[in-house]
């Protein structure tokens, strides 16, 4: 008779990443969509280039997996040192000149520079939002905690 495990398993542990990496790319795909319809709409213009948005989804996606595997979950991390603001700066960087190369915002300098700022706000309100999600998760475990003991003293 084999005993389960509580530890997650190798492919449990890669899911998880991957769900991570899925939800990161609908994030940041729908932020810069939406800063993209804005620029469109502003610049008079009521359509969108499905090329525009399949540049898009696609490097959300490459930048997710390089987030998750290669720059620490830097947007999921306890606080914003150096590091993470490099990785800010980095993703930043890379969003911005493929926002340039392909013409997103018609390779406009000023329009450009508002979206870089606007990725930053973009990460570092993220940054707030899992930092949130995981003092909420904590109290909620540490609740679950405190009812279990109570419940086990009381049996």
């Amino acid at each position: 008779m084999s005993k389960k495990s509580d530890k997650p398993t190798l492919w449990e542990r890669y899911l998880t990443k991957e769900i991570g990496i899925e939800f990161k790319a609908c994030l940041y795909f729908y932020a810069l969509l939406f800063f993209y319809c804005v620029y469109r709409l502003i610049c008079g213009r009521s359509d969108a280039s499905i090329w525009h948005m399949a540049e898009m989804i696609f490097s959300t996606y490459v930048m997710g997996y390089l987030q998750v595997y290669v720059l620490w979950n830097f947007d999921e991390a306890d606080a914003l040192k150096a590091k993470e603001l490099f990785a800010v700066l980095l993703c930043t960087g890379i969003y911005t000149g493929l926002s340039y190369l392909c013409g997103w915002l018609d390779r406009n300098p000023v329009a450009t520079f508002v979206f870089a700022a606007y990725v930053i706000f973009l990460y570092v309100c993220v940054f707030f939002v899992y930092r949130t999600r995981r003092r909420i998760d904590d109290k909620l475990l540490n609740d679950d905690l405190r009812m279990f003991k109570t419940r086990d003293k009381n049996e």
